[in-house]
Formats: C-alpha cells, sequence, structure tokens
C-alpha cells in the first residue's frame, strides 16, 4: 500500500529568524565616528572651496542623527539582550570597541562646534559640545582604564592575536586632547583655560604613551605571525588615528595656548607642534603605504565588505586635520595639499562605507549573526603569496 507524503505547511516556527539588535555591537559607533570627521575635516581645511562649507553642515547632520540612532539602538541591545552585551565585555576582539562610544560623543560635539554652528547657532553649539565632550572624555578613560583592565585580569589573549583594534581605547583621550581647544575660548580666563589647555596636554600624553605600549605588539603580530586575517586588513588603518590625533591635537593646542598659559609656554606650544607633528606625519604616510598595500592585497584574495572597512575614515580623517595644522603653522603649500589629496581619500572611503552600510542594513546581513570562520588545514601556513 502508497501512501503519499502532504507536503509540510510552512510554520513561523521554521521561518527564518529577522535580523534584530542581538549582534548590534559597540564597533557601529565608528560609523558615527566616520562620518562626523567628514564635517569637521573639511572645515579645518586651509583651502577654499564653494559649496563644501555647506556639504559639511549636511554631513554634520547625518552625524548627529546617526549618533542619535546609535545611541538608541546599543541601549536597546543592553536592554533586550544584556547576555550577549557582558560577552562582548568578555571577548578581547569586541571589549576594545568601546572605546568607540567615547570618540563618537567627541566626534559629533567637535563637528557640531565647528560646523554646526552655522546651523543651531555658536551658543547651542557650545553648549553641545560641552556636555558632549565631557561626556565623552569621561567615556574614554573608563574605557582606556577598563578596556586593559579586562584584557589582562578576564580576556584569554593568544600570542598571534594582537591587532591595531587594540589602540581603540587608548586612542580615545587624544581626541579628547584634539577637541577640547576648540572650547577655551568659550570659558573664562584665567585658571578655567590655563586648567583646560594643561589638562588636554595631560590626556594627550596619556594617550600617546599607550600607543607607543601597544604598536609595538601589533608590528611584531604582522612581522612574526604573517597579514591579519582578510576582514581585519582594514583595521591597519587604525593606527593611523593616533599619529594624526595626535598631529592635530598639538597644533590645536598650539592655537590655545597663547590665551590660556604663560609667556614662555605658550610661545612653545607653536614651536613643539611644528616639530612633533612633522615627524609624525612623516611615519602616518609610511604607515598609510603599508596599510593601504595590505588591502590591495587582501582585495585581489577577495576581502569582502564588513563594518571593519570604517576603519578607513576616521583615520584618514585625523591626518587631513593634523596636516591642516601643520599647514597653518608652518605656512607650507606641502601640507596644505597634502590635506586636500587625503580629504578626497576620506569623502571616497566615507561614501563607500556608507553606501554598503545602507544596503547591508536593508538586506539585514549587517545584523545577522556572525559566520564562524572556516577552518583551515593543519598544513596552511600563516603566510600566503
Amino acid at each position: 500500500m502508497t501512501t503519499l507524503a502532504h507536503p509540510r505547511t510552512p510554520t513561523r516556527e521554521t521561518a527564518p529568524p529577522r535580523p534584530g539588535l542581538r549582534h548590534f555591537g559597540p564597533n557601529w559607533y565608528a560609523s558615527v565616528m566616520g562620518t562626523a570627521i567628514v564635517a569637521s575635516a573639511g572645515a579645518a581645511l586651509p583651502v577654499t572651496v564653494p559649496g563644501l562649507r555647506g556639504a559639511c553642515q549636511a554631513v554634520w547632520v547625518l552625524a548627529a542623527l546617526a549618533l542619535l540612532g546609535v545611541l538608541a539602538a546599543r541601549a536597546g541591545h543592553w536592554a533586550r539582550h544584556p547576555d550577549q552585551a557582558r560577552t562582548h565585555l568578555g571577548d578581547p576582539a569586541v571589549a576594545p570597541f568601546y572605546g568607540c562610544l567615547a570618540m563618537a560623543l567627541l566626534a559629533v560635539g567637535g563637528s557640531t562646534l565647528a560646523v554646526g554652528k552655522d546651523v543651531i547657532g555658536t551658543p547651542a553649539a557650545v553648549a553641545v559640545d560641552a556636555v558632549l565632550w565631557t561626556a565623552g572624555t569621561v567615556v574614554g578613560l573608563l574605557a582606556a582604564t577598563a578596556v586593559p583592565y579586562l584584557m589582562v585580569t578576564r580576556h584569554r589573549i593568544a600570542p598571534d592575536s594582537a591587532s591595531p583594534v587594540w589602540l581603540l581605547p587608548v586612542v580615545a583621550p587624544m581626541v579628547s586632547a584634539a577637541l577640547g581647544p576648540a572650547l577655551v575660548p568659550h570659558l573664562p580666563a584665567g585658571q578655567w583655560r590655563q586648567a583646560m589647555v594643561l589638562g588636554c596636554y595631560g590626556l594627550f600624553g596619556m594617550s600617546l604613551l599607550a600607543t607607543l605600549i601597544l604598536l609595538p605588539a601589533v608590528f611584531a603580530r604582522l612581522v612574526h605571525h604573517g597579514p591579519l586575517p582578510l576582514a581585519l586588513t582594514p583595521t591597519l588603518f587604525l593606527v593611523l588615528g593616533p599619529l594624526g590625533q595626535s598631529t592635530t591635537a598639538v597644533n590645536n593646542l598650539a592655537d590655545a595656548a597663547p590665551g590660556a598659559l604663560a609667556g614662555p609656554y605658550a610661545q612653545a606650544a607653536a614651536p613643539f607642534a611644528v616639530l612633533y607633528g612633522t615627524p609624525v606625519t612623516g611615519f602616518a604616510l609610511l604607515w598609510l603605504a603599508l596599510a593601504t598595500a595590505m588591502v590591495v592585497r587582501a582585495l585581489r584574495q577577495g576581502m569582502g565588505f564588513a563594518m571593519t572597512w570604517w576603519g578607513f575614515t576616521f583615520p584618514i580623517g585625523t591626518c587631513v586635520t593634523g596636516a591642516a595644522g601643520l599647514a597653518r603653522h608652518t605656512g607650507l603649500t606641502a601640507f596644505t595639499w597634502l590635506a586636500v589629496a587625503l580629504y578626497l581619500v576620506l569623502v571616497a572611503a566615507w561614501a563607500t562605507a556608507a553606501t554598503r552600510t545602507l544596503l547591508g542594513l536593508v538586506s539585514g546581513r549587517l545584523l545577522a549573526a556572525p559566520r564562524p570562520a572556516p577552518a583551515v588545514p593543519a598544513s596552511t601556513t600563516a603566510r600566503t603569496r
């Protein structure tokens, strides 16, 4: 006797789950940072381009909306998926991205004072920047302390797992140091201004020395264990962040020092900015060439889009503002053209990352659970041609 199999009726249980906030990690703040720096870097360029100011204002609006959206999504993530949020803190590959929260707050605050004041007025822009700078600085100091603490006490880190992502928590104080000087003219003269300038120099030193500790470990990992996995290759550009941001910081502090510090210290700030910023910019260009070569190699091997592509944006933007500061203090045309050239690269990188991110959001791919890495045969070596 033959029986006929009845086709199964689709049920809700067999339907694929819709992407939600469970895997919405702190790395999404990088998209806010990368958008805000387009506005700030455009305002800092030492050239006048018709229509650029208006375009920067539009990008600032996008950055502000993106910050509100990501903050809301991250709050929903913690409320609905606290277990996954705790897992992120315990993951040495994800926890450093908590530094991006601080930098997103700082970047939007800085762009508000740089270009948003044309839209909402200077008093409101100063108030917004003061709130976001304070909040971003506090969060940045917490991240710069807590994440290394977790790396030492909780995380289990393999010898070959050093990553440029480790720089994210410790570079956040450098962003505060670079953006704090813009608030100096709006503070009461005397102790308040002096405290802000010297405090920013303290943040500068904190971040710089921490970077000098971590950067050798990152390069040693590359030399001894070969290139990063394809999806992580764009994170090599993160090394440009502390380089460009520290150059920006010393140049912005040189502008603020005359109204805040005593004579000899104020006079020394500008020479220090040039004598520090010029060699650091040289190293940044060297690293940019190396990172670009590694990205070209990864693309030839099939590297696809991931949220790590936002690593192309903010670090390059800091190099734009750093070169613009050197052009301002030296009058050298070469620094002006360097800033313009890097800004064009920044805009192209931002447009690519933003477009691919929107497409990934619409398709749901970027909110889906991460796929496990494919197994690597034991005979495969770390280095490939």
